[in-house]
């Protein structure tokens, strides 16, 4: 059966809601998902898509409708969360490098909890450093690594490819080709995986 592809960028409010419930959903589901960093602010410049940053009736909305959805899926937050983050690429690459290594999924999670659940901004190295200590990885050695210049292609080279299979935002998902874009869509994602169609 074919997998979904979960295209995510850390600094991406709504992935949030994505995150904390993906684990739960995928046993419920019995789906496989893989779970795919990249940079969107890189696609978004290049579809000179401006974001919520700016923008305080959006913004509004945005932290609003985040706060509703978060209820449902009984998830806490205390909202809003510090937004824009500061360094993106940096916290991407430190996730991109925990996919390869197999704690990349912990720490993704763990810094979303501390963006949205404790108000550290998830660019900073504050949040990063802690997220890397609670999946157990050295924060001096995982910072050096995911500031390497093999790590740093490897992300655009993730973007690059997110671009080609027409992602535009996150969350996405990917199935067969066909792009789901919002968390969502995540349910619609399942369907085209099992029948080919949305149900």
């Amino acid at each position: 059966m074919p997998e979904i592809d979960f295209w995510f960028s850390i600094g991406s409010t709504y992935s949030f809601l994505t995150i904390k419930r993906l684990d739960d959903w995928s046993a419920e589901h019995d789906a496989t998902v893989n779970w795919r960093p990249f940079n969107v602010r890189t696609v978004m410049s290049e579809q000179q898509n401006i974001p919520f940053a700016g923008k305080p009736i959006k913004s509004a909305y945005m932290w609003r409708d985040i706060e509703r959805r978060a209820a449902k899926y009984h998830i806490h937050a205390n909202l809003p969360a510090p937004y824009p983050i500061s360094d993106l690429a940096l916290a991407n690459q430190v996730a991109l490098l925990g996919m390869t290594e197999g704690w990349g999924k912990t720490y993704t999670q763990s810094l979303y909890g501390l963006w949205f659940e404790d108000g550290i901004e998830a660019g900073s190295e504050t949040a990063i450093t802690e997220a890397l200590h609670r999946c157990q990885q050295d924060p001096r050695l995982a910072l050096a690594r995911a500031r390497s210049p093999d790590i740093v292609q490897s992300l655009e080279n993730e973007t690059n490819t997110a671009i080609q299979l027409g992602v535009f935002g996150a969350p996405s998902f990917v199935v067969r080709g066909e792009v789901f874009w919002g968390d969502d869509r995540l349910d619609d994602a399942l369907s085209w995986v099992r029948v080919g169609h949305v149900v």
